[in-house]
């Protein structure tokens, strides 16, 4: 089952709170994430640094850490919904009017934007969507062992159907589970994903690249 682009948010067996982002791609195979100055970005791997011609919305920052908060987008809304945090704007309403203004990304396949958010502490965060239909902006619960995620194409509601089980105890392990781990193993195509997890102090950041 091909799903598109994945986020998801979820809180580990120890409590702590976490955001991944997984790339699956059919178009733009040769991608992977990076990890630096504390944000995580995706860009095209070596040799493949002309797709970005072809295609402009196949780079951006992923993830960012914003105040108490790790965000994460499939796209270039990352940083207007963090720089606006970062200003003292809720998280709500930073989604809610970034989304509102830039709307679907304006490919051939009109793609939704997504976003994944948790704080550091706290039993609840948020998942937001804007298709060519809609714009939901939504507080789920976060639950031990347990993660919840919203993609691109298919699995594009926000509902109970997409919660399902989190192993990980580290970013890196994290990135890894939104690849391997439980209900997300079937979906199709994985290139690269990345994670924020909850820490003593701040969030750690891991990712995961596939072999070609």
């Amino acid at each position: 089952m091909y799903v598109g682009r994945i986020v998801a948010l979820g809180k580990t067996s120890e409590g702590r709170n976490a955001v991944i982002y997984r790339v699956s791609s059919r178009s733009f195979p040769n991608r992977k994430a990076v990890i630096n100055n504390g944000i995580i970005s995706i860009i095209p791997r070596e040799g493949f640094e002309k797709d970005i011609q072809r295609n402009p919305y196949i780079a951006y920052n992923t993830i960012r850490i914003a105040a108490s908060w790790a965000i994460a987008t499939n796209g270039t809304h990352t940083d207007p919904i963090a720089e606006k945090v970062l200003a003292g704007v809720p998280l709500k309403e930073a989604i809610s009017t970034t989304l509102m203004a830039l709307d679907y990304e304006k490919d051939d396949y009109k793609t939704p934007r997504i976003v994944a958010a948790v704080p550091h502490l706290g039993d609840s965060g948020w998942l937001a969507i804007v298709r060519h239909d809609a714009l939901i902006v939504k507080e789920v619960a976060l639950q031990f062992r347990s993660s919840q995620y919203l993609a691109t194409y298919e699995a594009n509601e926000i509902n109970n159907k997409q919660i399902c089980s989190f192993d990980a105890s580290t970013a890196e392990e994290a990135a890894r589970y939104i690849i391997e781990g439980d209900s997300y193993n079937v979906f199709e195509k994985p290139v690269t994903s990345a994670a924020a997890i909850a820490g003593s102090d701040g969030f750690e950041l891991g990712i995961q690249i596939m072999n070609t």
